[in-house]
């Protein structure tokens, strides 16, 4: 017997037909991403707002970004979990409308932060002299913002006003729309547009700043390996900081191209699903949703492998040491960069 999510037979979406035991399996691994996410980023915030070495401008943006995936696996991901197992919505129409919203600002917010990461990285690593006074707290402060509001402002007024539908309400109407649903819908014009602001232009940006820090940086190592035998002091100090520059820049780059691998997918999927006619079919969509949410996931756990100040900032905050006194003063690492 077919079930339903909504008691008006004609109108209501099809609840799926799983047995008892796929769905507590999905439920399991749901949670248990969830609960990952959560933690792993409330560690990050926590490290970096309490310990006093840790606030540093390239910090500030990772920890926004924190606060962004921890969001995501607070305030979407949860309702999220009911709709993809389920595959029906019990929430309202207007829920459906702020849900869809901060799921759209939030992801794009994560790609936001990464592109201003990129450019502070930049500076760090091919004008390090000129950091401090072009990278100021105020211009981090200023990228954060950004991060924050023009995905916000893209987000709720394309969903709330509708904008998603422009040119193809006939069709999301008649062919799409159930009771008891909540997609994401986009036409041919928004999805482009969609793909394009949150995704592919930031993203290109990215890619071509990492490109060349790469690049220099390499030439860097080649010119302190080249010089260092004549100058063994002073390339040696040089050598530790430009080595600990080219592994920050690694390591973001790395949180880069998790995004990428984790994002790409959805982000194609969505903007060909319209030019397909809209038959990439709804599970699959749920499943790169997910995979995109995972992001949110490895993000920590990238920190943890590369980031020797943060497996010590954990190792604090699970033996309770930060609520010591003076413990925000307490040394991560030994220089002033991490």
């Amino acid at each position: 017997m077919t079930s339903l999510c909504h008691n008006i037979i004609n109108i209501s979406c099809v609840k799926n037909s799983w047995s008892n035991g796929v769905r507590i399996s999905l439920y399991s691994l749901m949670i248990l991403i969830i609960l990952t996410t959560l933690v792993g980023n409330l560690i990050v915030i926590i490290s970096i707002s309490h310990f006093k070495q840790l606030h540093t401008p390239t910090n500030w943006l990772i920890h926004s970004m924190a606060i962004v995936d921890f969001m995501l696996g607070c305030l979407v991901m949860p309702y999220s979990m009911v709709r993809s197992v389920e595959h029906c919505w019990h929430y309202g129409e207007v829920f459906c409308k702020i849900h869809t919203s901060i799921d759209i600002m939030l992801s794009s917010a994560s790609i936001f932060h990464l592109s201003f990461i990129s450019i502070d990285r930049y500076y760090a690593v091919c004008d390090p002299l000129r950091y401090k006074v072009k990278i100021k707290r105020s211009v981090i402060f200023m990228m954060i913002f950004v991060s924050w509001s023009v995905p916000a402002l893209f987000a709720f007024g394309m969903i709330f006003l509708e904008l998603n539908f422009k040119g193809s309400e006939e069709m999301y109407y008649k062919h799409i729309h159930c009771k008891g649903s909540c997609s994401l819908f986009f036409s041919k014009t928004s999805g482009v547009l969609a793909f394009m602001t949150s995704f592919y232009i930031p993203a290109s940006v990215m890619v071509c700043i990492y490109y060349r820090i790469y690049f220099i940086a390499k030439g860097h190592a080649r010119l302190i390996d080249d010089t260092s035998q004549f100058h063994i002091s002073l390339e040696e100090t040089n050598g530790i900081s430009r080595r600990r520059e080219r592994k920050a820049a690694k390591t973001l780059g790395i949180v880069m191209g998790v995004f990428l691998i984790c994002w790409c997918p959805f982000f194609v999927c969505t903007v060909m699903d319209p030019f397909l006619d809209y038959t990439i079919p709804p599970a699959l969509n749920d499943t790169l949703i997910w995979f995109g949410y995972l992001n949110s996931t490895f993000n920590p756990m990238v920190y943890a492998f590369f980031y020797p100040w943060f497996r010590r900032a954990l190792k604090m905050i699970l033996l309770g040491k930060i609520f010591q006194k003076d413990s925000s003063r307490l040394k991560l690492f030994l220089d002033s960069n991490p």
